[in-house]
């Protein structure tokens, strides 16, 4: 899965309505790109993900003081956060904060840095630096982070999907030993609500992640940009994450003892390539079986997702239309959350189905979309918008997908065939 993963505020509020059509976030399972959030308004609280080709950093930074937790709100600044093992045995010879942050200030090719914090290797969280940069051309918030992944996990240095986040540039390169570095520039927010650039670094090699992100601001959100682009180069961003100082950081990452797990849902079906798993919910059958439904006579320009959420964007002559779906077992937990009294309608056999039109926050944008939910708790809801990606301006009077057709792809009985 795509690395680039963070919490809530790093979406604009089209992410907001986006997730809310996806669920809302429980606690006892993990929340997964556009599968589960609560918006309040407008804005999301979601731990993401990021992904299905959205990409942010991961929370790891705190303020001064903060040893490596988030705290002073718009004053943090934050590396990656990575998939957790369910239990971790740091190995011998740990590395701590202090010598991480030194090793920084070698590796960085100038600059002073300042609001320095860390962890260490014996953090189960894994090691990071975070700290404030200042070159002389602006202070910039930057941060390194350590994780081990499951065996093979090339998928981490993937570029986002443009249909689903906006970038300035991302390229991919593989290099010896079976290693694979990505380089994201892209923006603090997708929707570029405000002008913080968010450049990453991504470097894979022998199951250890080196993610290195640099905003061209003194905090990753919440202050005003401080120069035009983040303090590294792509070129020195690579010479970063790839120096030789770092191996016995990657040495000491803890080695899950387990099975993987992300943030403590093991087996989850919202993984790309995920088969069969929470309930027996075939997660990988999600996309196709959206794309068999799609009405005929549409052009389909776009599609993507994985597990749990699929997209397409279809053209019926008149543009692109963004079109999601989400399907999700298990969600009777929420289920008088996402359908309160008087908001819906009840078919024959059982299922609740709440019809909305809202409109988005650019002028002119709509936002269709059909929730509903089965006797247990198996929900599906599909959406449609009057543009072609998330973040793109309306570029048609109303979603290619009328009311009735959006609500017979979501009662459709092929999606009880994904629930073994």
């Amino acid at each position: 899965m795509a690395a680039l993963r963070r919490t809530g505020d790093a979406f604009g509020s089209d992410d907001g309505r986006r997730l809310v059509a996806g669920g809302v976030a429980r606690g006892r399972r993990r929340v997964v790109r556009r599968r589960v959030g609560v918006v309040t308004g407008g804005v999301l609280g979601l731990a993401l993900v990021s992904v299905g080709g959205v990409y942010a950093a991961g929370a790891l930074g705190g303020g001064a003081g903060g040893g490596g937790d988030r705290g002073n709100g718009g004053s943090s600044v934050a590396a990656p956060d990575g998939p957790r093992p369910s239990t971790s045995v740091p190995p011998a010879g740990d590395i701590g904060a202090d010598r991480l942050i030194a090793t920084f200030r070698k590796v960085v090719p100038r600059g002073e840095l300042t609001d320095a914090v860390a962890r260490g290797t014996a953090d189960e969280r894994g090691p990071m630096i975070s700290g404030v940069l200042d070159d002389g051309q602006g202070r910039a918030a930057v941060g390194l982070g350590f994780y081990r992944t499951a065996p093979n996990s090339v998928g981490t240095t993937e570029c986002p999907d443009k249909v689903i986040n906006t970038y300035d540039d991302c390229t991919v390169e593989k290099l010896p030993g079976g290693a694979q570095l990505m380089i994201y520039q892209g923006y603090e927010y997708p929707d570029r609500r405000e002008p913080t650039k968010l450049w990453r670094a991504t470097y894979y090699k022998n199951g250890i992640v080196t993610d290195l992100s640099a905003w061209n601001a003194p905090a990753e959100k919440g202050a005003p940009v401080s120069r035009t682009d983040p303090p590294f180069t792509p070129a020195e961003m690579k010479r970063i994450v790839t120096a030789e100082e770092w191996r016995p950081v990657a040495a000491a990452v803890p080695d899950p003892s387990g099975a993987w797990q992300n943030d403590g849902d093991p087996a989850d079906p919202g993984q790309p390539g995920a088969g069969t798993g929470r309930d027996g919910f075939d997660g990988a059958a999600v996309r196709p079986t959206f794309m068999s439904l799609l009405p005929k006579g549409l052009e389909v320009t776009a599609e993507g997702g994985d597990g749990e959420y699929a997209y397409a964007v279809v053209d019926d002559g008149e543009g692109g239309s963004l079109v999601e779906v989400n399907a999700q077992p298990d969600m009777s937990d929420v289920e008088s959350q996402l359908f309160p009294e008087g908001s819906y309608t009840t078919l024959p056999d059982g299922t609740k189905v709440a019809v909305h039109k809202r409109r988005g926050d650019k002028p002119g944008e709509v936002w269709w979309n059909v929730d509903t939910m089965r006797p247990g708790g198996y929900r599906v809801v599909v959406s449609g918008w009057n543009k072609a990606t998330a973040h793109g301006d309306p570029n048609r009077a109303e979603p290619a997908l009328g009311m009735e057709q959006l609500k017979a792809i979501a009662i459709s009985e092929k999606w009880l065939k994904l629930k073994q």
